[in-house]
């Protein structure tokens, strides 16, 4: 067990959020086809909101932030918060599409001692790339921005979000990475709008699709599974399922609390609370923490409980955080033939992919 792992399992013991997502933005300079977020700002938070959040979760315990959003750098204030972050010794790592990092930004960022950058590139095909972020000239830059980045001793990760508009297009991205000599993840996972809208649903690769990726050995170790919670991998029915709410916690830019940022149940607000008070005391929280394997009615006794990538999330929007969800059923048959048992359950073959609809925001 490494350190950052013992951290977090004692920060699971003593119930500190040991990583916040902030997202500071949900405006864009993109119009990606697969994106769950309204880009329009409706009230975001302002630099002095910001700080005093970031260091309520300092004062919390929390070790590891995550700014994302939308697009960071259209915050005008982003590198004073990451400045803030930064003195009160964060180990900070940022999203962007890295359209508006050049050479100052991403020297900036190597001052300021940044864990890692992750950017989203979709192909190595500059036509299908700007045809999912709906940009004209967005390929060039996001790889620009990558090679200015790398070239500044930044650690970069390319998140490669696998949908039906690029599949095929994974090996390509794949190997761009090695050229670039950054790091890769796959992401087969689309989820609903925060909205509700599950239109984007339809963009889901196939389950054959699917299956092949599961079973191609060169991306096998770099595919996307799950927020493991911070504790040793067993087969109890104590265990808990995920880390959402245990130790990681997500903001919104308004405000808005959720145990993650795939897990849009409201939990509180910053801006009428604190966020030790709010995680304490929200009885939303609460109740996810009471969770145990044991008490999943239908995923307690399935054959994959120990290695599904299930996401109380993506549960918790098809109508049940103690629910499966299906596109995590989906990724296991696919993955091993073996039908869940979800799948058991509703005399089905092969997964099927119904419609989800999204729990209303308080």
């Amino acid at each position: 067990m490494t350190l950052i792992d013992e951290m977090s399992l004692r920060a699971l013991h003593l119930g500190i959020p040991f990583s916040a997502h902030l997202d500071i933005t949900y405006r864009c300079n993109e119009r990606c086809i697969h994106c769950y977020l309204d880009h329009d700002d409706r009230g975001e938070m302002t630099t002095a909101e910001f700080k005093d959040v970031i260091q309520q979760l300092a004062d919390a315990g929390s070790f590891f932030l995550t700014f994302s959003g939308g697009e960071v750098f259209l915050r005008r204030d982003f590198f004073e918060l990451l400045e803030y972050a930064r003195s009160l010794m964060f180990n900070v790592r940022i999203k962007t599409n890295g359209m508006m990092v050049r050479d100052a930004e991403a020297q900036r960022l190597l001052q300021l001692g940044i864990e890692q950058v992750q950017i989203s590139v979709y192909s190595h095909r500059a036509e299908i790339h700007d045809a999912i972020t709906k940009v004209p000239g967005s390929f060039k830059r996001t790889i620009d921005a990558i090679r200015f980045l790398k070239s500044k001793g930044l650690r970069v990760l390319i998140a490669n979000i696998l949908m039906t508009a690029n599949i095929g297009d994974q090996n390509g991205v794949h190997s761009l990475a090695r050229e670039l000599e950054v790091a890769y993840a796959l992401d087969p996972t689309i989820t609903p709008m925060m909205d509700g809208d599950t239109s984007i649903l339809s963009l889901r690769i196939s389950g054959t699709d699917l299956h092949a990726v599961m079973h191609d050995e060169s991306l096998v170790n770099d595919v996307e599974e799950y927020c493991a919670p911070p504790e040793r991998p067993d087969d109890t029915p104590e265990r808990i399922p995920c880390g959402a709410g245990h130790t990681l916690i997500y903001i919104s830019p308004y405000g808005d609390v959720h145990p993650c940022v795939q897990f849009p149940m409201p939990s509180g607000n910053v801006r009428r609370q604190k966020v030790i008070d709010i995680w304490r005391g929200s009885p939303q929280l609460n109740e996810l923490r009471a969770i145990r394997v044991k008490d999943l009615p239908v995923c307690s006794s399935c054959s994959h409980a120990a290695s599904c990538s299930r996401c109380p999330g993506l549960a918790y929007m098809e109508g049940s955080m103690r629910g499966p969800s299906t596109a995590d059923c989906e990724k296991s048959f696919y993955r091993t033939g073996v039908r869940s048992e979800n799948m058991i359950r509703r005399g089905l073959a092969v997964p099927s992919r119904p419609l989800v609809q999204i729990q209303p925001a308080l």
